[in-house]
């Protein structure tokens, strides 16, 4: 299919920036690595998956290829999380948490996009009818990030690195406390996503998460 091709879901991803400033060898042998990985996971891939696809593959791809030229672990690990971070966003979810309906708007959009943005190897549990009006509660307990990662040994670079990402994304929103206390990458049973949205004057303390 056209979309497994390896260049296309590195566009797709978010090291489209990186791959471009890698040296055209290194370029080639991150797209072999791809041609492999894409290979030897089609066990996970579907819809719903891909999207996450185009960011762990060309992860695991050009992990080996730099470390392939003398890079260590942690000096890709360093080089990957520049660019995986930079990619994010997270004035566009700060600028919709101004906006007071962005508790309730979240508890309608986050199971909607789940439901067709994550396919084989996710499971989550939800909290709709025990949700207060200014929280929202949900616990990952299954995670592709996880299954994918641990299979190739990096999960203890690689899955803190994508769960920095929700940090950035979550971890500064106007009015709203996002609050994680543990997640399956770095070594928690469950994925704990809390939203508590405070009010305009309010007094409260941001909640480190992790």
């Amino acid at each position: 299919m056209k979309k497994d091709h390896p260049l296309r879901m590195i566009n797709a991803g978010r090291y489209k920036v990186c791959f471009s400033e890698l040296s055209p060898e290194i370029q080639n042998d991150v797209l072999k690595r791809m041609e492999r990985l894409i290979e030897e996971n089609r066990c996970w891939y579907d819809r719903g998956n891909y999207g996450h696809l185009c960011n762990i593959l060309p992860t695991l791809a050009i992990d080996e290829a730099l470390q392939a030229v003398g890079k260590t672990p942690q000096e890709s690990l360093a080089i990957l999380s520049k660019y995986m971070w930079g990619a994010l966003k997270p004035e566009k979810m700060q600028k919709l948490a101004t906006k007071s309906f962005f508790v309730p708007l979240m508890k309608v959009v986050v199971p909607l996009g789940f439901k067709y943005g994550s396919g084989k190897g996710w499971r989550y549990v939800w909290h709709k009818d025990t949700d207060g009006p200014n929280e929202f509660r949900f616990e990952c307990v299954e995670c592709l990030y996880k299954h994918i990662f641990t299979h190739y040994g990096v999960i203890d670079r690689f899955g803190p690195m994508f769960c920095h990402a929700d940090v950035i994304n979550y971890g500064n929103l106007p009015y709203t406390d996002f609050i994680r206390t543990q997640t399956l990458c770095q070594g928690g049973d469950q994925c704990d996503f809390c939203f508590i949205r405070h009010a305009k004057g309010e007094v409260w303390e941001r909640t480190k998460s992790v």
